[in-house]
């Protein structure tokens, strides 16, 4: 595991070997270290309670007497919440500058846990994760806007290091969420995983309120031509094919999706109509229909994120239904995936080669999927891992490589609501797994089921290696 501490020597180290030959920056030249903390701290607060929950659903349910079909919804609120949240708020940044957009999630996170520790209600609990996952998106997109802003000031043309430091800090709290939630629960109830939020906002808005710069007051101008009615359709766009994909397995399934494509069909057409006459559109269509590199990165998070969540859901259902290892060994066989990615990620991510960290990231997921056909209820724990070693290689690459691209790709002046857009694919991606692993596993996780699911895996990663491969654009990415 991989600390703040660690983080920032490898920023520090990173540094001094390139300025090593005798050159020698002006301190007002440097990346502002101050800023590192509250990025990274901010960014954590979404991976960090997408984990934790993962344990506490089963005494919620207790608590309120709600059945798994109810208490899903506490997962799936803030995954809505975020991927709708993400771009937007991304674009508020863009438009408000980082600071205030930061302070104001940040504390909207305090407020979301509050009302969860003291929820009486399964209805007011999933509201309060609703405000976690609005609060949660202002962090990331701020992060990457404030990490655009120094490189312009500096002239460092790749700040790698605080892109590894970011996308290090949240695997590594993905990681430990669940151990985490575990531990407050022991202490405290289950009320303790949105208790924890208050000490975490109030450590933001500190660090927020006195190391992040003032946004220019230029930008409060351009306030009066913020897109509304682009957002508010963006969203109900996003909102109808998101519930499409959450549930496709229920009965009489395809009322509810045949409404929910009809929405967000129609909400798209609106969408389009409006953002290409509006003169300052949330998501400017034409400028992006023209950028086909960030198009392309977009696409890569979807296949690669749909993937890893496959992966993660799929097999770990599978290894308790049909292989019959306990919730805690399964826990225990799924950490080697965490280890890997995030042994990885450190390793490989100042080294600014995109297109081969895509490549091998895409190859080395075929791999996997090859060898997830091959296991069966007798196979050992030794092969088991294995696969997890391998599935975890490619979500440590694929992510940090599409982290990069688009923080070279994405027009600067809307670099917030570009890195919003890129979790948003990311969410995608969890939803399109989470539909994907109820259709194969329609009567629980057969090891039919799991192979039908690896040959799905397959096919994604295949269509991301090709998208990797041919594309030169991406060694412009690397910032060579």
């Amino acid at each position: 595991m991989i600390g703040p501490g660690a983080l920032l020597a490898r920023i520090r180290s990173g540094r001094a070997r390139s300025l090593g030959r005798g050159q020698q920056r002006h301190p007002a030249e440097e990346f502002d270290r101050r800023l590192i903390a509250p990025m990274v701290l901010g960014s954590v607060l979404n991976p960090i309670n997408s984990s934790m929950i993962a344990v506490a659903l089963v005494p919620i349910g207790t608590a309120f007497g709600a059945p798994p079909a109810e208490t899903a919804w506490l997962v799936s609120a803030l995954y809505l919440a975020t991927a709708v949240g993400q771009p937007v708020i991304g674009r508020l940044v863009d438009t408000y500058g980082p600071r205030p957009l930061y302070l104001a999630g940040t504390a909207l996170v305090g407020i979301a846990g509050l009302l969860g520790a003291l929820a009486p209600s399964l209805g007011l609990l999933i509201a309060a994760r609703v405000l976690l996952g609005l609060g949660t998106s202002a962090a990331y997109p701020a992060a990457m806007h404030l990490t655009r802003s120094e490189a312009a000031r500096t002239g460092q043309d790749s700040p790698g290091g605080v892109l590894t430091a970011l996308a290090v800090a949240n695997q590594t709290v993905a990681v430990i969420g669940p151990t985490l939630g575990g531990l407050l629960i022991g202490a405290g109830g289950w009320r303790a995983v949105f208790t924890v939020n208050v000490p975490l906002s109030l450590a933001c808005l500190v660090l927020g309120a006195s190391r992040l710069p003032a946004s220019p007051t230029r930008r409060a101008r351009s306030a009066n031509r913020l897109d509304v009615a682009g957002i508010a359709l963006f969203a109900a766009m996003l909102l109808a094919l998101m519930l499409f994909l959450m549930k496709p397995q229920a009965a009489h399934w395809y009322l509810p999706a045949a409404a929910a494509m009809a929405a967000a069909a129609m909400a798209a057409t609106a969408f389009a109509a409006r953002e290409l006459r509006a003169r300052d559109p949330f998501i400017d269509l034409r400028m992006l229909a023209g950028n086909r590199p960030l198009i392309a990165t977009y696409l890569r998070q979807l296949l690669g994120y749909t993937a890893s969540y496959a992966y993660l859901y799929g097999f770990t259902q599978w290894l308790e239904e049909t292989r019959g290892l306990a919730p805690s060994t399964a826990g225990l066989v799924l950490l080697p995936l965490s280890l890997s990615a995030l042994a990885v990620s450190a390793a490989t991510g100042r080294r600014p080669v995109v297109r081969g960290k895509l490549v091998t990231g895409a190859a080395i997921q075929l791999a996997a999927c090859t060898v997830m056909l091959l296991v069966d209820a007798r196979s050992g724990i030794g092969l088991l891992i294995a696969v997890g070693v391998l599935a975890g290689v490619p979500q440590g690459l694929i992510g940090l490589a599409n982290q990069t691209a688009l923080y070279h790709q994405a027009d600067p002046a809307r670099i917030g609501s570009a890195a919003g857009l890129l979790r948003t694919f990311t969410y995608l991606g969890a939803m399109a797994a989470s539909a994907a692993n109820a259709a194969f596993f329609p009567h629980g996780a057969s090891t039919s089921g799991l192979h039908h699911l690896a040959l799905f895996m397959l096919g994604g990663a295949a269509l991301l290696l090709a998208l990797a491969v041919p594309d030169r654009s991406l060694r412009r990415a690397s910032g060579s």
